[in-house]
């Protein structure tokens, strides 16, 4: 049955039944199954890959839809881990799939990557991807990188063969909102899918032990203009053996853990007097006119008079959190970033 089902692949004199064994023999963790994790899985799982992980705390919205392939409407407001789960093994019920419906942390991540051979970065947030390639170190574990904004893809892979890691390419860590994701800027729908699908490439040729494995190189991918070029990079030990003289990943400012600037909707009366701020562009959806933000230019003058709970909110909580940190700066209290983004403040608005 299985020479049936993989039998164009084991054509290939790059594969044939002894690559297909190596496939088959394969574990592979995904860290997010969202726009990039979706078509990794998904190829993943047609290749024949023997156990795969699939790590994502999020649940399925309607805006991921346009990207994230793998789920339906009838996902809506599930886990991604587990949904992911459950589709893939309706595509290939021979393989062994494994969901871990929980994020991933410095306190769960030598466990979990004990586990697997190989390591697929799916995220969208530098604290993740730190964090993943860290522990690829220390565990000596391959990572497959990639990454999207707007019309554009980047894919490397690392620790291949005592070769470069993420940290010899990008040492420095960005400050929080330095650099936007997805959620805040926007995404070409089929980019992800592209991206995504070069990185379940490069997995599988590193299963087989193919050349031109994208080791010490950057993939640069632009989708807009059809322009692509390939960045050398070396290998800088002394940034890896910061990591391994540590004995731990080492931890950088995580988006999601400010608490205590940040407000969830489970956390706020509808009734209460709230000064809302809807730091988006003008243009961004939904709109939230029921609510009354306050019109930009906004005075920090009378945010500092108003004796109400400010709340300041956008697509994803990133800039929003930019925005409470910089007037509580100018000596504003009480005052708050909501952690969930427009969309779910748009339906708690309409269900209250």
């Amino acid at each position: 049955m299985e020479e049936i089902r993989y039998k164009r692949q084991i054509q290939l004199n790059e594969v044939g039944e002894p690559g297909q064994k190596k496939i088959k023999n394969a574990r592979v963790l995904v860290v997010g199954s969202g726009g990039l994790g979706c078509p990794i899985l998904m190829y993943l799982t047609g290749a024949g890959i023997g156990k795969i992980g699939i790590m994502d705390p999020d649940i399925v919205t309607l805006s991921n839809l346009q990207r994230q392939i793998l789920f339906t409407e009838k996902d809506i407001g599930k886990n991604k881990a587990i949904c992911a789960q459950k589709h893939l093994k309706k595509m290939n019920s021979k393989i062994k799939l494994k969901a871990f419906p929980i994020k991933l942390t410095h306190e769960n991540a030598t466990k979990h990557f004990y586990e697997f051979d190989i390591i697929v970065d799916g995220t969208d947030n530098f604290y993740s991807r730190y964090l993943i390639s860290d522990q690829c170190i220390l565990q000596n574990k391959i990572m497959v990188y990639g990454a999207i904004q707007k019309f554009e893809g980047q894919i490397s892979v690392f620790n291949y063969r005592n070769g470069p890691s993420y940290r010899c390419l990008f040492p420095t860590p960005p400050k929080v909102g330095e650099i936007p994701n997805c959620q805040d800027i926007g995404v070409l729908g089929v980019a992800p899918g592209i991206i995504g699908i070069l990185q379940a490439t490069e997995i599988i040729k590193v299963i087989l032990d193919l050349d031109g494995i994208l080791t010490g190189k950057l993939f640069v991918l632009d989708l807009l203009n059809h322009k692509n070029s390939i960045l050398d990079f070396k290998k800088n030990q002394k940034e890896i053996d910061k990591i391994i003289s540590q004995g731990k990943t080492i931890p950088i400012e995580n988006n999601d853990c400010d608490i205590n600037i940040e407000i969830s909707l489970n956390q706020i009366h509808l009734k209460e007097e709230i000064v809302w701020i809807d730091v988006r562009e003008i243009d961004e959806l939904p709109r939230l006119t029921q609510l009354s933000p306050l019109k930009k230019p906004i005075s920090i003058n009378s945010l500092k008079k108003s004796r109400n709970k400010i709340i300041a909110f956008c697509q994803t909580g990133l800039r929003s959190k930019s925005f409470i940190k910089m007037i509580k700066d100018q000596g504003i209290r009480n005052c708050f970033s909501l952690k969930e983004g427009a969309e779910q403040l748009y339906n708690w608005v309409l269900k209250n």
